[in-house]
């Protein structure tokens, strides 16, 4: 099964997000096949940017959300243009 997941970067103390479709039996780390976006959680407001056309692709090709993506995504406001927007 494919899911919309986060796949941690950055360094030591210093996370940064990418929000990844991968198989839900690869490792966190691991393969994926496509980056959807990203998460800051260090910035102030944290940053998510997030291409909502590729999403919609992948949920209707039956990609399950995992619960912190679902949050995430909960928190940007689904009327804003593809790009960088500010959630609290």
């Amino acid at each position: 099964m494919v899911a919309i997941r986060l796949r941690r970067g950055g360094s030591k103390n210093r996370p940064f997000y990418r929000i990844v479709v991968a198989e839900r039996t690869s490792g966190r780390d691991g393969r994926f096949i496509e980056v959807l976006g990203h998460y800051n959680p260090r910035s102030q407001p944290h940053e998510v940017k997030v291409d909502r056309e590729r999403l919609q692709h992948w949920l209707e090709r039956g990609a399950q959300l995992t619960d912190t993506v679902r949050t995430l995504l909960a928190r940007v406001p689904a009327e804003e243009p593809a790009g960088a927007v500010q959630a609290s």
